[in-house]
């Protein structure tokens, strides 16, 4: 087994080498979900957010799959999320009127109800509350995260859409520190380098989505195109190595059976230390 198929250990516990990423998938959300696990994902990655997602309809997939196959709870992996009022629409999770504790443990509940399940193995805070820095109420949920933690409710806890100013705020005032970072990862900053060095600094797992979307350009540039040819891969397969070999759990989220399986087969695909560095530097 190549390490890139292994699991990832993150504080004592384990965790899948992929995330499948469920947002803007609406009605197709369950039938989509059923096929990632049947393709042979592990880790489901969604929000109590209705405006981008439709986490019940992920809880329908899981207890769909569950139900018909051999696959128990504890195979799998899921991740949900904490949003703030302003990235929701009118389809609530919570009392937007209540303090922001109140509103985590009551997104929190709503989201073992949709995933039909008695806990999470990861919980994230979608997004600080304003673009710059760490405010009160960001560190009001993050204690309400940590005490969720703590009672085991769920196994890690992590941030989103994060910038490295607020990821070092949150080291500095976090008692239970961040297992992830997930960030939409764009070439054009060395795939984020600046917060993959500080998570790696803190053994924290980075996770990247947008691999391909934010990236369009660079698919195509001579260097990944060189080894698409030598490795008889497609250029999207040569990122999700690259994702893998540099340490990142990648989320993907295409809708296509096929997609699925050359992406998860990325694993297997090893890609040399300076070929590596000649991705790391692809946009500079």
């Amino acid at each position: 087994m190549s390490a890139a198929s292994t699991a990832l250990s993150v504080q004592g516990h384990s965790a899948p080498r992929w995330l499948y990423g469920t947002a803007w998938k609406e009605e197709r959300t369950a039938e989509l979900v059923q096929l990632a696990l049947n393709q042979g994902f592990r880790g489901i990655d969604t929000a109590n957010q209705r405006k981008h997602y439709f986490e019940a309809a992920v809880g329908e997939a899981l207890q769909a799959v569950l139900a018909g196959s051999q696959l128990q709870r504890a195979d799998l992996f899921l991740q949900s999320k904490f949003t703030f009022r302003a990235g929701q629409d009118h389809r609530l999770p919570y009392d937007p009127e209540a303090d922001f504790t109140t509103q985590v443990m009551q997104s929190f509940a709503r989201s073992l109800q949709h995933l039909q399940t008695d806990y999470l193995d990861s919980y994230l805070l979608h997004g600080p509350s304003t673009g710059h820095g760490l405010q009160a109420a960001d560190k009001e949920v993050w204690r309400a995260m940590e005490a969720l933690q703590r009672s085991g409710q769920t196994r890690l806890i992590g941030v989103s859409n994060v910038n490295l100013q607020q990821l070092e705020q949150l080291l500095a005032f976090a008692e239970v520190p961040p297992a992830f970072v997930q960030n939409r990862c764009y070439a054009i900053t060395g795939w984020d380098q600046a917060i993959r060095s500080l998570c790696r600094q803190h053994g924290i797992v980075y996770q990247g989505f947008s691999l391909l979307t934010a990236n369009a350009q660079w698919l195509q540039h001579s260097e990944v195109l060189a080894l698409a040819r030598q490795y008889g891969a497609p250029p999207t397969q040569i990122v999700f190595a690259f994702a893998l070999a540099v340490g990142m759990q990648p989320l993907t989220g295409t809708s296509r059976a096929e997609h699925m399986a050359l992406d998860l087969a990325a694993s297997g695909l090893q890609l040399t230390p300076a070929e590596i560095q000649t991705l790391e530097q692809l946009a500079r």
